[in-house]
């Protein structure tokens, strides 16, 4: 099982970094709420992981707090959620919104999420609500950092893609976001706030 690794950020391109330690080039897939904080490439980062083993393939994700790790793990233990909506979460709200949203028995903003029907949010709802105070745990970001890559609008296009968008819907998201000088990460966040709101 590899619980947390730290090591030097070698490539980033949402949903996929990679991460070098002791000669070892990890790739982990890892939401949006991480990639915000990532520091620039080449510099150090610690990473809590989740290892998961399925009967045709093996994975590893990412994340710059123990809270995201958790929250990550918590909601596929509703029926019918993944890791792919898991990471959708994660990237569409922070887990203290989450959090709010499934105390408050929010079925309609949790629908806004990528992934999530009406009937997967009202599981998550009857599901986690009790539990929604202690969603997520503690933890804290252990780096930050504001990389602009070379095209941010294009970059913010193709994670929208795989966090579940159509094409159309993702470039125009993108291009409403888009304001000059804005890195990738922060298009891909207003968008999704945009979205959540919407």
């Amino acid at each position: 099982m590899i619980g947390r690794l730290r090591g030097t950020l070698l490539q980033k391109s949402p949903p996929w970094l990679m991460l070098e330690v002791g000669g070892v080039g990890y790739e982990l897939e890892a939401p949006m709420s991480t990639f915000y904080d990532l520091p620039d490439l080449g510099r150090e980062v610690v990473l809590f992981t989740h290892y998961a083993v399925k009967e045709d393939s093996v994975a590893l994700y990412g994340f710059l707090t123990e809270r995201e790790r958790r929250l990550f793990r918590d909601v596929q233990k509703v029926s019918g959620i993944g890791a792919r909506i898991a990471l959708a979460i994660l990237s569409g709200v922070s887990v203290e919104e989450f959090a709010r949203l499934v105390a408050a028995s929010d079925v309609a903003a949790l629908t806004r999420i990528p992934g999530i029907g009406k009937k997967t949010a009202e599981r998550i709802v009857v599901e986690l609500r009790d539990r929604a105070a202690e969603l997520g745990g503690v933890g804290s970001p252990v780096a930050r950092g504001q990389p602009i890559p070379a095209d941010p609008a294009s970059e913010a296009v193709i994670a929208l893609q795989q966090l579940g968008y159509k094409p159309a819907e993702a470039a125009k998201m993108a291009r409403d976001a888009f304001e000059a000088g804005d890195s990738a990460e922060a298009v891909i966040r207003k968008a999704l706030k945009a979205a959540l709101k919407a």
